[in-house]
C-alpha cells in the first residue's frame, strides 16, 4: 500500500466519523460525554487530536458510533 492510499483511507474514515457527528449534531464534547456513558474515558483535546489526525483503530471508530447511536454507516454515496 502507498502513502497515497494510505491517507485516502485515513481520510475517508475521519469523514465518516465527522459526518456521523455533524449529522447528529454532536460536537466533541458531546462526544467525550456519550463515550464516557459505555465506559470511554477521553478528554476533548484528544478526541480532537485523534479525529483531526485520523489516527485511531477501527476500535475506537465503532466505539464513537456506538455512543452517538449510529446503527446504519453508509460507505459510499
Amino acid at each position: 500500500m502507498t502513502d497515497a492510499t494510505t491517507r485516502d483511507w485515513v481520510a475517508h474514515t475521519k469523514g465518516l466519523l465527522r459526518g456521523e457527528m455533524v449529522k447528529r449534531q454532536i460536537s466533541y464534547a458531546g462526544l467525550v460525554e456519550k463515550l464516557a456513558a459505555i465506559g470511554i474515558k477521553e478528554t476533548e483535546a484528544n478526541l480532537r487530536n485523534k479525529i483531526s489526525r485520523g489516527g485511531f483503530t477501527g476500535a475506537f471508530l465503532v466505539q464513537c458510533l456506538v455512543a452517538m447511536g449510529v446503527t446504519t454507516l453508509r460507505l459510499e454515496d
